[in-house]
């Protein structure tokens, strides 16, 4: 499976404000470009703190994209993932529309009567990881059932575990022109972050360019 991780930030690497709250940092052209890549994907995978945020459809915008994947047999939009350790999804979210398919990845602690609300929703509901999601296990759960390329767009918690995991091959970020400040803003890749300096994810850069008044830096994982 190909993972990529695609965010917009700030110039300070912010993901949005103290507040959570949603701030627009990249213009038209890039969101075409993350349509585009959204199209081009079998999922497109968030973490529960996007949806509560955000409500994200996570659906493809452009008419053409959508028949495009019809004509070659894909389905009209590509899979939704949620990684919801603790079942948070509200059953009414977007995510949980009847546009695609969506699975909600949960941890064995959660309860049979939030599964339950969750699958109750129209989710398909993966187990894996006992207090936590297990991202690997669950990533081959999804594997699977024939799941080959995953677009991670957020938040930092979910990314930076992907990191950790060692799951990520393809970082791309655009970074825009704006200053949002605060350390309890969101960065790319939030959580515990990395302790020791040998642990550090390393990026080869293959690519800059120009979009808006920002810049898309597109880099591939070492290994």
């Amino acid at each position: 499976m190909r993972v990529v991780v695609n965010a917009a930030m700030s110039a300070d690497g912010k993901l949005a404000s103290r507040r959570r709250e949603q701030v627009t940092i990249s213009g038209r052209e890039d969101f075409d470009r993350v349509d585009e890549l959204r199209a081009s994907v079998d999922a497109v995978m968030v973490g529960v703190g996007t949806v509560l945020a955000d409500d994200p459809s996570l659906t493809v915008k452009d008419t053409n994209r959508v028949e495009a994947r019809e004509e070659r047999g894909a389905s009209s939009h590509p899979v939704r993932v949620v990684a919801d350790s603790h079942a948070r999804t509200p059953p009414d979210a977007a995510v949980l529309g009847d546009e695609a398919e969506t699975f909600v990845l949960v941890s064995e602690a959660e309860p049979a009567e939030h599964v339950n609300t969750l699958r109750a929703a129209g989710a398909e509901v993966v187990v894996a990881g006992e207090s936590q999601v297990n991202l690997p296990a669950a990533l081959a759960e999804l594997e699977a059932r024939g799941i080959d390329s995953v677009l991670v767009e957020g938040g930092g918690e979910v990314i930076f575990s992907l990191f950790e995991a060692g799951e990520v091959d393809e970082l791309l970020t655009f970074v825009g022109p704006k200053i949002i400040g605060g350390r309890d803003a969101p960065t790319l890749a939030d959580g515990e972050g990395f302790a020791d300096p040998a642990d550090f994810v390393e990026l080869a850069l293959e690519n800059v360019e120009r979009y808006d008044d920002g810049v898309l830096l597109e880099y591939d994982v070492k290994v």
